[in-house]
């Protein structure tokens, strides 16, 4: 890249403020003294203007990084690489209720493992769902390295639906990974362990222990993973690593790694060399190489052994009919890629300086005239490496992880020793580009790159260590995710994210237009199972229901306040609360909690949310909307009443405020001027092509609302005023306003934004 000049800056700077050509000198200036000041380069200035998003707008990539030790996926913009949400997964997410309220409760207890709550994980590799090898922005998977589960979230809202087990591993790194039409989500185990759930001693680790790769199998229709459809390969006591489907001419067939083929049994406190010694001590490890399709119909054909209530398909029958294979690998690799035209796969070894780029052709060649080298000890066949290779090459210290460009043949590998990007091209085996990161690199990531047709423009380095890039927090650091321009022939280092929320192993990005999430829940949805919630209540229907030692209640939300306000229970009593969102705004979200029992609700438009406890302790517990949801949310209040045992009712006077005649008067004046705001405000809109613009059709649609409900209250108070019930009536008419006020609010957002994005006169 040219170095910039004066008039380069110059021009660059009008461009990035929309500035004229009479105010583009004092732009400059103005600019250049910001510069002097921070100290700041030509180059930072060219940087910050590529990952620069203007207010308002949006990020043209959307990433979906694991949460590491967490539990949780990360979801943030690029290139502005904001943060945009906590996805709660294996571990509760109290913003979002998840494990607070009964139904992400049932989602996260699905994760038990024998019997017992299990709530933290280890995310790792998250996988977007895909229609022929292309993401097409409808489900995420995420896998648990610590305890074997998978999990399913829903792109349409944004939340974990599912969570499944693995009934045969006591780990797995190598998930989640997805076959190009979502068929099977595939998990890898990682350290070898016995099937059977009783004790083995590590001398029978050979004849005994087992790793394995399971295919999930994935009901579109359902949303959901389906146990009794799904199946595993039973495999030798290597530890399984990463995995990939295969795409186009290798459709078909998934591609594992794995390490410590040697298996090796460390015991560093009786005196023996540890695991990385005996792990490491040969010079390549263990392609493995399945033919899942074949695999899927061998179990339809009864083929396969029930184990723990899964199907296995043990490694001599997979041998016998052949659909596994290994081929030798670097040593201790981590990452299979296949490029995306299917045709090649690309290993790296972290213990060898070479990437290797098998291709798919050769492989099945020697499969085709059963020319294998050797077969491992379990019987399985082994093929010749120089034979499968297409080629080798030397790209530094500690190749970790490869991915694609959308220009043909060019690819990414990270370096972890040397803390570099190389990029390379796979095709011809030469080296292109290197770039320094900060520090260690782990998992690389381009937009869509492990698809049949990735994007370019952007990589993100998943660097394991921060040093000192950023403001010091202690002895932990942050993680630091930097991302790089790979549009032009050399690399540039953009822009570097601290990541707060545990160890992000690896991220996938999708063009953000593919994303299509809704904005609110059909009244009464129950948001984990998509189906209408047994406790949805609407307007009017708000009732408690009590029955021996339960409590029961069927409530609503909406601005500014909960009905019902007052909820009364004995010492003992189980109380179950039901809470819909009447909501129809977007982004009018409520919250819920009782005040020392350890519940939360975040209810969004629509939704029905339920919580549940048992009143342990007499008192009085405020219960309040947690999320500020309007000018009166301070207001949105009421009282939780734990009665002792046996209390008998004490007759008391109720206080109440004193309002005249004139107190009322005062506050329909008030009414009266603000109604003239929102005709104001509403000819305005009304005059304009307001339809033309969706979400201001969506304020209108909420201010009609709040209207109407004003409406309601106007009526109350007219009938209390004409039984000169002054109280009452000021009181309604305070309620009146208060509607009023929230229609003025939204309908003035409304006006804006019309003004902000050019509306025109109706009709013109």
């Amino acid at each position: 890249m040219k170095p910039f000049n004066k008039r380069t800056t110059s021009l660059l700077v009008a461009a990035t403020l929309g500035v004229g050509a009479a105010g583009s000198t004092w732009a400059a200036e103005s600019l250049q003294d910001v510069m002097k000041a921070r100290g700041l380069t030509q180059q930072n200035l060219l940087a910050a203007a590529k990952t620069y998003v203007p207010t308002g707008g949006r990020d043209e990539f959307t990433a979906f990084a694991s949460g590491g030790q967490s539990g949780q996926i990360i979801v943030y913009g690029i290139p502005s690489m904001r943060i945009m949400k906590y996805i709660g997964v294996f571990t509760p997410e109290p913003w979002q209720g998840y494990g607070f309220d009964e139904e992400s409760k049932k989602v996260l207890r699905q994760g038990n493992i024998d019997g017992k709550e299990i709530n933290w994980g280890d995310t790792h590799h998250p996988a977007l769902s895909e229609t022929n090898g292309d993401y097409d922005g409808q489900f995420l998977f995420i896998n648990d390295k610590a305890n074997p589960r998978l999990a399913v979230i829903d792109l349409r809202d944004f939340e974990t639906k599912q969570i499944v087990v693995n009934p045969l591993y006591k780990s797995e790194h190598g998930g989640a990974f997805v076959t190009p039409n979502t068929d099977y989500v595939i998990e890898a185990s990682q350290y070898p362990a016995p099937y059977s759930k009783k004790f083995v001693p590590l001398e029978r680790f050979n004849e005994e222990y087992r790793g394995g790769v399971t295919y999930w199998k994935f009901d579109r229709k359902s949303g959901k993973i389906d146990p009794k459809q799904s199946f595993t390969v039973e495999l030798p006591p290597y530890s399984q690593d990463l995995s990939d489907a295969g795409k186009l001419v290798s459709d078909g067939w998934s591609f594992t790694n794995s390490f410590c083929t040697e298996r090796y049994v460390g015991g560093i406190e009786k005196g023996r060399p540890p695991y990385e010694a005996g792990c490491s001590a040969k010079d390549t490890d263990y392609l493995h190489m399945i033919n899942w399709k074949k695999a899927a119909e061998l179990v339809k054909q009864g083929k396969a052994k029930k184990i723990n209530g899964m199907d296995v398909i043990m490694m001599d029958t997979a041998v016998k009919e052949g659909i596994l294979f290994l081929i030798p690998e670097p040593k201790s690799p981590h990452g299979v890629d296949v490029t995306p035209d299917g045709k090649l796969i690309t290993v790296a070894g972290k213990l060898d300086s070479h990437v290797s780029v098998y291709s798919f052709d050769k492989i099945m060649a020697q499969i085709k005239a059963g020319k294998f080298e050797s077969k491992d000890p379990y019987g399985i066949p082994v093929l010749s490496m120089k034979d499968s290779l297409h080629t080798q090459v030397a790209l530094g210290l500690g190749p970790l992880h490869t991915q694609y460009d959308s220009k043909p043949c060019i690819a990414y590998t990270s370096l972890y020793v040397d803390s570099q990007v190389a990029k390379w091209n796979y095709c011809e085996g030469k080296v292109l580009d290197k770039l320094n990161i900060h520090y260690n690199i782990g998992h690389l990531m381009t937009m869509e790159g492990d698809t049949e047709h990735p994007k370019g423009h952007y990589l993100v380095a998943l660097n394991k260590l921060a040093i000192d890039r950023f403001i010091p927090v202690g002895p932990l650091h942050p993680q630091n995710h930097q991302l790089i321009d790979i549009s032009e022939d050399k690399m540039q280092l953009l822009y570097d994210m601290p990541l707060p929320l545990g160890e992000p192993h690896y991220v996938v990005a999708i063009k953000s237009t593919t994303l299509k999430p809704g904005i609110r829940y059909k009244v009464g949805t129950d948001s984990r199972t998509d189906e209408p919630s047994k406790g949805a209540t609407r307007a009017g229907e708000e009732r408690v229901v009590r029955k021996g030692k339960s409590v029961e209640v069927f409530g609503t939300e909406i601005r500014s306040h909960i009905t019902p306000e007052t909820i009364e229970a004995e010492v003992g009593d189980e109380v179950t609360i039901h809470l819909t969102n009447l909501e129809r705004a977007e982004d009018e979200t409520h919250g819920f909690t009782v005040d020392t029992y350890n519940v939360h609700a975040s209810v969004e438009p629509g939704k029905t949310v339920t919580v549940k406890f048992k009143a342990d302790r007499e008192g009085v517990f405020p219960f309040y909307c947690t999320e500020f949801c309007s000018a009166l949310h301070l207001e949105m209040e009421g009282y939780l009443l734990v009665k002792p045992k046996g209390y008998k009712e004490v007759k008391t006077v109720e206080a109440k405020a004193v309002y005249t005649k004139a107190d009322y008067d005062k506050q329909v004046k008030t009414n009266v001027d603000t109604q003239a705001v929102i005709d104001s405000v509403v000819g305005y809109i009304t005059s304009v092509n307001y339809k033309d613009f969706p979400p201001v059709v969506a304020l209108v649609d909420d201010a009609t609302d709040q209207l109407n409900r004003a409406k309601e209250a106007k009526a109350k108070m007219e009938d209390a005023a004409k039984k000169s019930d002054w109280q009452n009536a000021t009181l309604w008419a305070g309620q009146w306003w208060q509607y009023q006020v929230k229609a003025a609010d939204i309908g003035l957002r409304a006006k804006t934004y019309l003004e902000e994005h050019g509306a025109k006169k109706a009709g013109k």
